[in-house]
């Protein structure tokens, strides 16, 4: 198959042709239809994750088709439109037991733990528990689209933020997380603030139902300009980016008794930023964070997105090919894109 591979950390990755995958014996292979490019490809391109061994391929956005299956897989069958958490359970240790397959003990990631679907195919594991059904009304372009972003927004703004109608909520960084995260907030009724630096990622965030923003470029003091806007601060608020700085405003912007919901990675250096953690005592406030979401929560937001209180595929930027996803998976902490770029073409 064709596949895009890198052999070094930081190095150019390649279209090379590789060996098709096999299934295991509770996997399947899934022929790729659409896989997303995301952050957290580029993460690992760079070296940011220890699990990825080298030469590697990358990609955990994706949706598909079945072609071929384990012979211990009894849920699944050949043909079948299908999609993955990127954070997929073994169904075996305490804490898939408890119902949070989105931290195992021994998680099976594509395009990390295993070798992803920027590919014609990918083998994906604990088919039975992991995969989720594709109604026919979502394309495998929008499928794609949810792959880590929207899946880890729907988690931290419905299950851990617990947002609600008339909710005051703050989302810092308007890439692919922030606006999945602004869109299914406004679906909740909250209000929603977007903070950026960008001013056309500010308007997409506007268009899909932001009730204001706010040009980080321009600000002095985000938090105090949110503080003004709410009357004190925001019920829920959401570091989108993953930096000292947003998480930060994040948290400084909240009211009290506030929720901070921690969704974008902060790598290296900045893992451990300098928190107000006097405002958190002081305020009582409570600071989350948020990886992934289980198979099982799937079909609530498959719900939203089949009668319309979602359309994630409003978030799509451009639609690639897989020659053309080396440039844009290396240039993609330079934030030159707005929306999310699907690659389509194998």
């Amino acid at each position: 198959m064709k596949a895009v591979v890198f052999e070094a950390y930081s190095a150019t990755p390649k279209i090379q042709n590789v060996p098709d995958p096999t299934p295991v014996e509770h996997g399947v292979v899934v022929k790729v239809m659409a896989t997303g490019v995301c952050r957290s490809d580029w993460h690992g391109w760079v070296g940011h994750d220890p699990d990825i061994e080298l030469p590697h391929v990358p990609g955990h956005e994706l949706a598909g088709v079945i072609e071929a299956v384990g012979k211990q897989v009894s849920k699944w069958k050949i043909g079948d439109r299908v999609t993955v958490p990127f954070v997929a359970g073994c169904g075996s240790c305490p804490q898939c037991h408890s119902g949070n397959h989105q931290v195992c003990d021994d998680q099976f990631q594509p395009g990390f733990t295993h070798w992803g679907s920027f590919a014609q195919y990918v083998g994906l594991h604990y088919a039975d528990i992991n995969l989720v059904a594709l109604p026919q009304e979502i394309d495998f372009n929008t499928a794609a689209s949810l792959g880590c972003r929207f899946v880890t927004s729907f988690r931290a703004v419905v299950d851990q933020g617990r947002v609600r109608g008339g909710d005051w909520v703050a989302v810092h960084g308007c890439g692919g997380v922030g606006l999945s995260a602004i869109m299914i907030a406004t679906a909740l009724g909250a209000n929603v603030i977007a903070i950026d630096i960008d001013d056309d990622s500010l308007n997409l965030a506007k268009e899909i139902g932001a009730v204001a923003t706010i040009n980080a470029r321009k600000i002095t003091n985000v938090s105090d300009a949110i503080k003004e806007m709410t009357g004190g601060g925001v019920d829920v608020s959401l570091d989108a980016l993953g930096s000292p700085i947003t998480c930060f405003n994040s948290i400084s912007s909240l009211k009290k008794r506030g929720k901070h919901i921690q969704v974008g990675l902060l790598v290296g250096d900045d893992s451990r930023p300098n928190l107000p953690m006097d405002i958190v005592v002081a305020n009582e406030l409570e600071i989350i964070g948020s990886h992934g979401m289980q198979a099982y929560r799937y079909p609530q937001m498959m719900e939203m997105i089949r009668v319309g209180k979602l359309s994630p595929e409003k978030l799509i930027g451009n639609l690639i090919s897989l020659e053309q996803s080396i440039e844009a998976l290396m240039n993609m902490d330079k934030f030159e894109t707005t929306g999310v770029s699907i690659i389509s073409q194998f």
